[in-house]
């Protein structure tokens, strides 16, 4: 069935001059993953153009892209650093032209033999990965692959404690005495989330100050920093904000990497005037409506990732429609009264809440641009390496 909306303007609240709609959908299979090549590049400009145009601040991590072919837009416009979480995002990453990845997850047993053999077969790029005890660091020993310590910065996940400068001490000392190459601080402090942006930012620099204060004690026992990563999505705008950055004696970074894409989330964290577009939608198919003031379309929480709470998504281009909680492969969405219904085979576009568990969802997604499907691209980096690894034979 066509789509009554197919030839309507599908616009976003924030952005309401660019059209998501698709012209033609009807020979495309739903729950699909919309990317909108346009809205990406303009998202990695608007990003670099927040940098100063210098695209080597910008580590993204590539946990939200997961396309080789969003991965390589990247590297394009020379975005060759990045971050990963799984050994399948470093080979993606390798292929789509990054040049320094950082694994930034605690590798431990096969994954860190994994890992090291990645960088032993790919002797152009550098590669890194965070580091939190002793433990960590000896595996390292005898490996291309270089440390950064993993500083907590109160999430509470993963890093030494960010008041204990001795043990950040110990770790980088142990790191050099094994012949490893220490790159620095990785400084995640994902947990500020405060909706008012002013005091999301005084909490992010009380951070940045103790973290100088770190490089300070390791510059004093004569131990160099080379780079400092810090924040996600939500404190890109204090990172950016943080003057003593600019003057530090260490390349700053930052890791958003929700940005590339956008979602409800990032929307309402980041200041209007950056101007980020969405750029990653679902399309969804209504496939009942038997319940008056109320329908369901088949994007259950197996397609729109419901981690971020519900409603797990908004719909673009309707008034009066509120997603409600998902199941598996169904979601119900309740019309406020006095809204139109959509008839069963209308196409919805869905904003998800969080874009990243989302985009991991689907196998493929459909490039979109001046609204034609002008290709379908695989999610390379979807999920991860076969579990069974079999180490590469040494050559005779």
């Amino acid at each position: 069935m066509m789509s009554k909306l197919q030839n309507k303007a599908i616009s976003a609240p924030n952005s309401p001059e660019i059209d998501y709609s698709i012209k033609d959908l009807s020979n495309i299979l739903t729950p699909a993953l919309a990317i909108y090549a346009a809205n990406v590049e303009h998202n990695i400009e608007t990003t670099i153009s927040l940098l100063d145009n210098e695209p080597g601040r910008w580590r993204p991590h590539v946990k939200t892209s997961k396309l080789a072919y969003v991965m390589r837009m990247l590297a394009v416009r020379g975005v060759t650093a990045v971050k990963c979480a799984t050994t399948l995002e470093m080979l993606t990453a390798c292929e789509a032209g990054a040049r320094d990845i950082l694994l930034a997850y605690p590798a431990v047993g096969p994954t860190a033999n994994r890992a090291a053999e990645i960088a032993l077969a790919h002797p152009n790029t550098t590669f890194s990965v965070l580091v939190d005890s002793p433990l960590q660091v000896a595996q390292w020993s005898g490996t291309r692959v270089g440390v950064f310590l993993d500083i907590d910065p109160g999430m509470h996940r993963t890093g030494v404690p960010q008041e204990e400068i001795d043990e950040i001490a110990n770790l980088a000392r142990k790191t050099l005495q094994l012949g490893i190459a220490f790159r620095g601080l990785h400084y995640y402090d994902g947990h500020l989330t405060d909706a008012n942006i002013d005091e999301r930012t005084r909490q992010a620099h009380a951070g940045y100050n103790h973290l100088l204060k770190i490089v300070a004690s390791l510059r004093s026992h004569g131990i160099q920093v080379e780079e400092v990563i810090t924040a996600g999505t939500p404190a890109f705008p204090c990172s950016l904000s943080y003057r003593a950055f600019n003057a530090a004696p260490f390349k700053h970074t930052v890791s958003p990497g929700t940005i590339v894409y956008g979602d409800l989330t990032s929307q309402a964290s980041l200041p209007p005037d950056f101007g980020y577009r969405l750029a990653a939608l679902v399309l969804s198919r209504v496939i009942s409506s038997s319940q008056p003031e109320h329908f369901t379309c088949d994007a259950g929480h197996k397609t729109v990732s419901v981690d971020s709470g519900v409603p797990n998504c908004s719909v673009l281009g309707w008034e009066g429609l509120v997603p409600l909680r998902p199941s598996e492969e169904h979601l119900p969405v309740s019309v406020v009264p006095g809204s139109r219904v959509p008839e069963i085979g209308e196409v919805l576009y869905l904003a998800p809440r969080h874009v990243c568990p989302t985009v991991n969802n689907f196998s493929h997604a459909l490039i979109v641009k001046d609204r034609e499907i002008v290709g379908v691209e695989n999610v390379s980096a979807r999920g991860r390496e076969a579990p069974v690894w079999i180490p590469a034979q040494p050559q005779p």
